[in-house]
């Protein structure tokens, strides 16, 4: 048969999916596969879950879409009312988008735009850390500091600052405090705008947990605190990006509120929509919205697919389900259980390093040596053997390589359904430690 798909790779032919059914995809073969990272961090209520489907239905047969350039609807205003009751203080109104790249760019658009309608025209510049990732636009890509996804397009970057990420377990050093090491990382960030200019400076943006750079890396105690302080010290926006850590992956709603930290804009989608429908989602303060209310009244951007009324619905049906069935604590309790049990089955392992992460969003790194916490060489492609040793015994989770700098380094990130059962920890420990043993032949 032809094939006209233009997929992620040209290389290989993948398995067709043909149905969901909780924590498991199947194949046109029957085979099943445990999805252990949700996609990318999606799918949080499994594949199938009814509540979602029915409210789909429901909207699909009252109304498909309408353009907000016209319209606004109900399931839109339903939504952002839901988000906002439950938003960190300060965050007051609700951008929807299709996705987190949308979501991000919009964010740095917004933050533009804020300081236009204010009068601080000067301020431009844009500050993140490296082996973060905001997304594939270029504006986001920009943004992130993924250095294999942004090498090849360097000339069509808007230029950012990028300061050194909050990686303890490569960047504390021998006798420095966890909270040491975190005002030292955090300090970098008010270094960074002295030497570029504060009245120049717009924003600054960072993951609370990173994501698929650097495989669930929590900031660490106090960090993002100092964060908040120094964006307030010198008048710039913080922008935190909770398109794969948010929306009730680490066992709390906004994963920001783990730290104490109230941010001016919040990025979210993945687990907002759960794979169910498209959708993403800026979340700016009360102060900004207002700055654009009193000056030009219009933010100067948009997409087609903005506020899509079954998109919308899908997610007022994925909010309803994690704050109404108690899946906020059930994502603390069962990542703690995956957290002991991947300790349990690799934490002595010669080639892991470290296991880490919030809730039920876990990364494990693989070292070549775990006393100097040496790399593999980037030419074995380890992390790509873990993953399709993985996939061949039946589960789907998300191994990455760069690491450390974009070129060094192993990790495997996992992000399953917030409905999984402990028997299916097991799965997945038992399944990944397999892979593992045979990436690294030991």
């Amino acid at each position: 048969m032809p094939c006209h798909i233009f997929g992620r790779s040209t290389k290989g032919t993948l398995p067709t999916a043909t149905r969901g059914e909780g924590c498991y995809l199947f194949d046109s073969t029957g085979k099943r596969y445990l999805d252990g990272s949700g996609g990318a961090a999606v799918s949080c209520l499994g594949h199938s879950d009814p509540d979602v489907r029915a409210a789909l239905h429901r909207q699909l047969d009252q109304l498909a879409f309408a353009h907000t350039g016209f319209f606004t609807s109900d399931s839109a205003e339903a939504l952002a009312d839901g988000l906002i009751a439950h938003a960190p203080a300060g965050i007051d109104r609700v951008y929807l988008v299709s996705g987190g790249s949308e979501a991000v760019e919009a964010a740095i658009k917004l933050a533009r735009q804020y300081f236009m309608e204010i009068g601080q025209p000067q301020r431009h510049r844009l500050i993140a850390r490296r082996q973060s990732y905001h997304g594939n636009t270029l504006g986001a890509l920009a943004a992130g500091g993924n250095e294999w996804r942004r090498a090849q397009f360097a000339p069509l970057l808007v230029e950012t600052s990028h300061i050194a990420p909050c990686y303890e377990y490569r960047d504390r050093q021998d006798g420095e405090t966890v909270e040491a090491y975190g005002l030292r990382a955090a300090d970098e960030l008010e270094t960074e705008i002295l030497r570029l200019g504060p009245e120049s400076v717009m924003a600054f943006i960072a993951e609370p947990v990173v994501g698929a750079t650097s495989g669930a890396v929590p900031a660490v105690p106090g960090y993002l605190k100092r964060i908040r302080e120094i964006c307030d010290r010198h008048g710039v926006l913080l922008i935190l990006d909770e398109v794969m850590c948010g929306m009730g992956r680490t066992g709390q709603l906004f994963a920001c509120e783990e730290d104490g930290v109230s941010p001016d804009m919040i990025t979210i989608a993945k687990g907002l929509g759960a794979g169910y429908q498209p959708i993403g989602a800026l979340l700016a303060s009360g102060r900004i919205y207002d700055a654009i209310a009193a000056g030009s009244g219009f933010f100067q951007h948009g997409h087609t697919y903005m506020g899509h009324p079954m998109a919308a619905a899908a997610a007022n049906a994925v909010l309803g389900a994690i704050l109404g069935r108690g899946l906020l604590p059930r994502v603390k309790e069962q990542g703690a259980k995956l957290d002991a049990a991947l300790r349990v089955a690799l934490g002595q392992h010669p080639h892991v390093g470290d296991i880490r992460g919030r809730g039920l969003f876990r990364g494990v790194e693989i070292v070549a040596d775990r006393d100097t916490r040496a790399t593999f060489d980037p030419a074995l492609g380890i992390n790509r053997k873990i993953k399709a040793l993985a996939f061949e015994a039946g589960l789907i989770c998300y191994p990455m390589g760069g690491t450390i700098d974009g070129l060094r380094g192993d990790h495997v990130l996992l992000a399953p359904p917030f409905i999984i059962e402990d028997a299916q920890i097991d799965e997945l420990v038992i399944k990944l430690s397999g892979a593992i043993r045979g990436a690294t032949g030991t």
